[in-house]
């Protein structure tokens, strides 16, 4: 009965870490590139009391054990990358990837860091560079005299010049792809760091190889299902009531052997 409550004090911390999983999703539902985080749970040791297969007398095997569990635990949190839902903005540094891919975003260290939020601005230099003030890598510069800005599906930038200055191309925007996205290290402010997990990045053009092509003047939202999560949520608080009722159970009978023997 004491194993008993170690076993469901795992389940209550598994669940509660789910449960912060889910909050965490909901609280960005509206926050632009979001992907959507999964808890991966998996059981503990068990304890072996009779092996499986062992000698039951002089002529005869188990045909099944005897193997307490010890519980659950949560062995990792998973990005679901989920294309999310597209956004009109009709802005046109707002651009959303469709497919595969990430833009690559150079860190106020010097690191390269990848995001799906395509929410961009314009610095005082003319640079495009993300809400953060980060640069987008290439580096793009857009001219000070440029009347409009075009991005076309490949990640062609040209810049409509004003008095009749004529259309330039002024850069070209690359995608990074990686083997296992969801290896990627989310590091907050809507960027991912590449980890041995992840793979190297694999450069590109969008619609290239595999990745994804732009959308000028949209955003994609995030990949959360509001009815999804607050089932989840649900079936959540259900597991971790079930878990305290165990605990409470094998109280319960703890305390029926101290009154009676």
């Amino acid at each position: 009965m004491d194993a008993s409550m170690w076993v469901a004090k795992t389940g209550l911390s598994a669940q509660s870490t789910r449960m912060t999983t889910i909050a965490n999703n909901l609280a960005n539902v509206n926050t632009i590139g979001f992907k959507k985080d999964r808890a991966m749970f998996e059981d503990l040791l068990y304890q072996r009391i009779v092996q499986a297969g062992a000698q039951a007398d002089a002529v005869s095997l188990n045909p099944t054990g005897l193997m307490l569990g010890t519980g659950t635990r949560v062995v990792s949190t998973e990005k679901i990358h989920r294309q999310g839902n597209m956004i009109s903005t009709e802005n046109a540094l707002d651009l959303a990837i469709a497919g595969d891919g990430f833009f690559a975003i150079q860190q106020a260290d010097g690191t390269t860091a990848y995001t799906r939020n395509g929410s961009f601005k314009l610095s005082v230099d003319g640079n495009v560079v993300t809400a953060s003030g980060e640069s987008l890598l290439p580096a793009i510069t857009i001219p000070q005299n440029a009347a409009s800005i075009t991005v076309g599906r490949d990640g062609t930038v040209s810049a409509e010049l004003a008095n009749g200055g004529g259309a330039v191309q002024v850069g070209q925007i690359q995608m990074s792809r990686f083997v296992n996205s969801a290896g990627l290290q989310p590091i907050g402010r809507n960027l991912y760091a590449e980890t041995a997990s992840s793979g190297q990045p694999i450069v590109g053009i969008p619609g290239d190889q595999g990745a994804g092509l732009l959308m000028q003047g949209s955003l994609e939202a995030s990949n959360v299902n509001v009815v999804e999560e607050m089932v989840n949520m649900i079936e959540t608080q259900r597991a971790y009531e079930i878990n305290s009722k165990a605990i409470a159970a094998a109280d319960g009978m703890l305390r029926f052997l101290n009154n009676n023997l």
